[in-house]
């Protein structure tokens, strides 16, 4: 997802060009403004927590960008991509070390396991909004044992 900070920096298309240029195919995306209702679905595993209440805000304050990215590895592959949650810490080169500002305006938001990705991505898409395709590059990409 990109979030608020990345909507309003203009970095949506870099961000997609970054996904697509490495090979993964996005499969859905929706551009919304998130509920507090959403927002407190999608952050339910930080409720309790200090800052919990300044990610519904943050999150909740303009535009985010929801995608489903698929490809080998995609979950932790996509995190590498992001770099650390902290753009402090992440490296030159990553979404977050090249855009990100602090941990909260870290311009994007990817799920941290298979688990979390399937429930998130059933919080943002129906089913029928998800595109299952194929890419041409695919086969130079991906050993054929793979491609199913």
């Amino acid at each position: 997802m990109v979030k608020p900070d990345g909507v309003q920096k203009g970095l949506c298309g870099k961000i997609i060009t970054r996904f697509e240029e490495r090979g993964f195919k996005i499969c859905a995306m929706k551009f919304l403004r998130i509920t507090p209702e959403l927002a407190s679905e999608h952050y339910k595993e930080h409720r309790g927590k200090p800052f919990y209440q300044s990610l519904v805000s943050f999150i909740t304050s303009g535009p985010v960008l929801a995608m489903v990215v698929e490809g080998e590895d995609a979950v932790n592959q996509v995190r590498v991509m992001m770099g650390k949650t902290n753009p402090l810490e992440a490296a030159p080169g990553t979404i977050r070390g090249d855009f990100g500002l602090n941990v909260q305006r870290n311009v994007v938001h990817g799920s941290d396991s298979l688990k979390s990705a399937e429930r998130e991505i059933s919080l943002f898409f129906k089913k029928d909004e998800i595109v299952e395709y194929n890419l041409n590059h695919d086969k130079w990409s991906y050993e054929e044992e793979n491609l199913d």
